[in-house]
């Protein structure tokens, strides 16, 4: 898409830093940003100011961070909602089994629909909230972004993980204060190593501070 069409649109234009983030997957990741652009605002999956700034805001921002997964791990995304981070890091990392964990039915049934015509096979979708989750401590590692406060999201996402399994969380400029907030949190469920790491930067325009944590034994 050219500049012109951004205009018109009012769609952002794809970076050229998409192709260094996604690779010969990205044709999938343009399959799923130009379905969000065009439904995405009526169906309640983003708002109104999103479109512009889709692809460096949202989609690379959540991308950015697919390295940080374990090969062949099982992952979690912890209120999905539109895909942002659970269905672009599928797209971008095939080799990681990724579970979408979402409560409203309307974003499963984007999920599921999205997972479909993107022919992800590496993707399943649970309608549930954090706290529902049955499956017990399983998981290699476990993702959100822009859910709640690290305090707050902590109890919905640490219980979903192994011994040994790692929180990758997708925060915003206050994650260093976060961390100092949610202290008695970080003890209660065993998390050591617990760190803020900016990722992306002189690749995306808007580097991603990602907070990492490991479940102890």
């Amino acid at each position: 898409m050219d500049d012109v069409s951004r205009e018109t649109t009012g769609v952002e234009t794809e970076p050229a830093s998409a192709l260094v983030v996604f690779g010969d997957r990205l044709p999938l990741a343009r399959q799923f940003a130009a379905a969000l652009a065009a439904h995405g605002e009526e169906r309640g999956l983003i708002g109104p100011l999103e479109p512009p700034r889709l692809w460096n805001r949202h989609i690379l921002n959540s991308a950015i961070a697919a390295p940080l997964f374990p090969t062949g791990g099982r992952v979690a995304d912890v209120g999905s909602g539109a895909g942002l981070p659970g269905l672009v890091l599928a797209i971008a990392r095939p080799d990681v089994q990724w579970v979408l964990v979402e409560p409203m039915e309307r974003r499963v049934a984007w999920l599921e629909e999205q997972t479909a015509q993107l022919r992800l096979d590496n993707v399943e979708v649970v309608r549930a909230r954090g706290e529902e989750w049955t499956g017990g401590p399983v998981l290699d590692a476990v993702t959100a972004r822009a859910v709640s406060a690290l305090r707050t999201l902590i109890p919905l996402t640490a219980p979903l993980l192994r011994s040994g399994g790692e929180l990758v969380l997708l925060k915003g400029a206050n994650a260093e204060n976060e961390i100092a907030a949610a202290e008695k949190v970080i003890r209660r469920y065993k998390l050591t190593d617990v760190r803020v790491e900016t990722v992306g930067e002189g690749i995306i325009a808007e580097p991603t501070r990602v907070l990492r944590a490991t479940r102890a034994a």
